[in-house]
């Protein structure tokens, strides 16, 4: 029962980042410029004529988008919906400790998780989309996809792995999930920068491999959106320098976990997980270079937010899979109870 929940909530946790991710392309992050609520309202939008002009008299300098309001609220109420299921996974974790012996360390790091991005959530509206809280956010919701997803599995029965194998392929699988993890953060430093299309050509940059880039504002993180710390500006070399450090993040990431779906495949009993990361890999190197060339489609770039989702879900299990396998899979320290 815990581990149906534990999936649903992972699967929630998705879907919360896909809707962030279409209601941040479609510049509805400030359709409601308050927060928690959206002009003052916690159910529903400002909709009908006297109540936008009510609103837009409580908000000063405001016009009511109603179009923009619904996307963000729509969000927000999902995200609540998994900050709640959330809160019930830990309270029922408490309260079976001693039956099934285990501590609920992990339930109670994703309720401070949803605390956190609640927090962020908030920052991301009250300071006008900066770019390090927005980056922060997305790379939130990522972690407590992750950490759903390795409860879900922690929750379900051992698999009997080759353990020598599974050996082997452990610092390979912890090293492709670390440099996953930093292509995502750098994916979120595009996007939250809107420099997704800084290189209008591909596979070079303004027609050049090393094309004039600013990494020192580029990468200077207490700044506004689109401007440099020092107020002015953000130049377009600056945008360039963060698109082409996606770019090559994105080459080491293909290699790395190319290489590592590779000696999956050649593994026996991970071959279905080297398939499917090498899947999915594929989708997403294809769908990078599909929004450039086509100029950011909607649908492709929110794709693109959801592929990267689906990578990082592959490599937990895959890690999961790898380090699970022991000699010794229960006792103390391993998180399981005994058999019987």
């Amino acid at each position: 029962m815990m581990q149906r929940i534990a999936w649903i909530a992972a699967a929630l946790a998705f879907v919360v980042i896909v809707v962030g991710a279409y209601v941040r392309l479609e510049d509805a992050g400030l359709g409601c410029p308050d927060w928690p609520g959206c002009y003052g309202q916690y159910i529903g939008v400002p909709d009908a004529a006297p109540e936008r002009a009510r609103a837009e008299q409580a908000f000063p300098g405001k016009t009511v988008d109603t179009g923009r309001a619904r996307k963000e609220m729509f969000h927000r109420y999902l995200a609540g919906s998994l900050g709640l299921l959330v809160v019930a996974i830990a309270v029922h974790a408490w309260r079976r400790r001693r039956d099934t012996r285990r501590t609920p360390v992990l339930p109670s790091v994703l309720v401070v998780l949803i605390a956190c991005q609640a927090t962020l959530g908030m920052w991301t509206v009250t300071l006008l989309l900066k770019p390090a809280i927005v980056t922060l956010h997305l790379v939130g919701g990522m972690a407590t996809l992750a950490l759903l997803t390795w409860l879900a599995l922690l929750e379900g029965e051992p698999k009997a792995l080759p353990a020598a194998m599974a050996r082997r392929l452990r610092p390979w699988a912890a090293a492709a999930l670390g440099v996953l993890a930093c292509q995502i953060a750098l994916g979120g430093w595009v996007s939250s920068n809107y420099a997704a299309l800084a290189c209008p050509d591909f596979p070079t940059c303004y027609g050049a491999w090393l094309p004039r880039m600013d990494f020192h504002h580029a990468f200077h993180v207490v700044r506004e959106l689109g401007m440099t710390a020092a107020g002015a500006p953000l130049p377009q070399e600056a945008l360039a320098a963060i698109q082409w450090s996606h770019r090559v993040g994105a080459v080491v990431t293909a290699l790395v976990v190319g290489g590592l779906a590779i000696a999956l495949l050649r593994t026996a009993g991970f071959a279905a997980l080297g398939a499917l990361l090498l899947v999915l890999l594929a989708g997403q190197v294809a769908l990078g270079i599909a929004n450039v060339l086509w100029r950011l489609p909607l649908a492709l770039a929110v794709a693109h937010n959801a592929g990267a989702a689906l990578l990082l879900a592959a490599h937990v299990m895959i890690n999961f899979s790898v380090f699970q396998t022991s000699s010794a899979p229960y006792g103390p320290g391993s998180g399981r109870p005994p058999p019987g």
